[in-house]
């Protein structure tokens, strides 16, 4: 990712500073547990967990020759550490470092995201009760359906939300697993006893089972959570798109002053901010992919996954970390339009009471192909002569010898289709009723 739309505290924790200082919390927490078991002399791990360090630099020199992360990471420690070092990485593979840290990395990248989606969760609340009786026409196939209120339209995201929220708390969970189980996942150099002292230390749990590697549906998971959120923000910043239409112009997001929209079109204010959160869903659904195709690897294991890490697993935590706050100030500062929602409600005439017309001549005895058949010639030529759908009713003798007239103005009551909303939102955000 761009390093201007990067979070410092998400950014920190994908940074290769970050990365060796898991791998060495992850080495200390070995060598002091495997001191506490006796296999390592005490003195030797008091001084691996005092003088450890590492300088980036001298790590990246000695991989040019070594052509091994790892083995320049230890050898770069061991150069602070002195005769103690022989039992730096004892017992150890790479893998068992690498996977362990990584699950840190990880754990900890989640709890960005999810103090990420709960202040998005709040501005949408906040909008959605601003605006829970606004009157808007709610459209199906892209074709105006029957009104609603823009307040539902945010519920609804409201409650998307919260399932990802549980996603990646479930994915959170099944990564923040460590294992040293060694070369095979035999645990031919360490005891079990070990691996669990470990994990204890870095709050993970350990793998039930491993090869060399925790296994990639655990991964793949995470990432598919990550790209689902982002398709649920993908999704709302796709309706307030639509709504900015000019024709429609019932949604803005903000624009600010001295914002330019366009280099030859002075007049233009786009909603960009929206377009790149639709446009980094598809990076993540991509990244997703990758993480699939990580699962399978040759017998006990391969690196055809980790190449494909390094970019994937910060790139899509990046990525959503930005849409997340990106959205969470479009959705703070978007502008509503209430004028224009009602103006676009009357926009097709009444039509859009045609089904609650349909049930009133049903309930008193009329067939319903009958009543359909009398509600929708009404309503055709009211679309087609731009005439007043009621009034055409209340001039059709068909509809008037089952209808009075009363009746039939009931049905366009905009407070009786929408005398549902508080029900719904009581659902949506837990509301206790008195």
């Amino acid at each position: 990712m761009i390093a201007r739309y990067t979070n410092p505290e998400m950014g920190r924790i994908w940074s290769d500073q970050r990365k060796y200082e898991t791998w060495l919390q992850v080495e200390i927490a070995a060598v002091d547990a495997m001191a506490r078991a006796g296999i390592v002399p005490s003195d030797a791990a008091r001084d691996i967990r005092e003088r450890a360090r590492f300088d980036i630099a001298r790590i990246e020199e000695i991989e040019q020759v070594t052509q091994h992360d790892i083995i320049a990471f230890t050898t770069a420690v061991a150069e602070h550490v002195g005769p103690s070092s022989r039992w730096l990485h004892f017992g150890l593979t790479s893998s068992d470092v690498v996977d362990t840290a990584q699950a840190l990395q990880m754990r900890d990248a989640c709890d960005v995201l999810l103090a990420g989606l709960e202040r998005l969760m709040q501005a949408v609340r906040a909008r959605a009760e601003e605006h829970r009786r606004t009157p808007m026409i709610g459209r199906t196939h892209g074709v105006h359906a029957e009104p609603m209120t823009f307040g539902l339209k945010l519920a609804l995201w409201y409650a998307e939300l919260t399932r990802d929220v549980a996603r990646i708390r479930q994915a959170r969970s099944v990564v923040s697993v460590g294992m040293l189980s060694g070369a095979v996942g035999t645990f031919a150099h360490l005891p079990p006893s070990i691996e669990a002292d470990v994990c204890r230390s870095l709050g993970l749990e350990p793998d039930a089972v491993s090869s060399q590697v925790i296994q990639r549906d655990r991964h793949a998971e995470l990432l598919s959570a990550l790209a689902i959120t982002g398709s649920t923000l993908e999704k709302c910043a796709l309706e307030i798109r639509g709504l900015q239409k000019t024709e429609i112009g019932e949604v803005e997001e903000p624009f600010a002053k001295g914002q330019k929209g366009s280099s030859a079109m002075p007049h233009k204010r786009n909603p960009i901010g929206c377009e790149q959160i639709v446009g980094l869903a598809r990076l993540l659904r991509a990244n997703a992919g990758a993480a699939f195709e990580n699962n399978a690897l040759w017998h006990e294991r391969d690196i055809s996954h980790s190449s494909v890490e390094r970019v994937i697993l910060p790139d899509s935590f990046i990525a959503l970390d930005h849409m997340l706050r990106r959205f969470t100030r479009i959705v703070s500062g978007m502008v509503v339009y209430p004028d224009r929602m009602r103006e676009n409600l009357g926009r097709s005439h009444g039509v859009v009471f045609s089904g609650t017309v349909l049930l009133e001549l049903a309930h008193r005895g009329v067939s319903r192909e009958q009543a359909y058949e009398w509600v929708q010639r009404n309503a055709m030529r009211a679309f087609n002569q731009q005439l007043d759908f009621k009034s055409l009713l209340l001039a059709d003798g068909e509809v008037t010898a089952v209808l009075k007239p009363a009746e039939i103005e009931r049905a366009f009551d905009l407070n009786e289709q929408l005398k549902h909303v508080d029900h719904i939102f009581q659902r949506v955000f837990q509301e206790v009723t008195a």
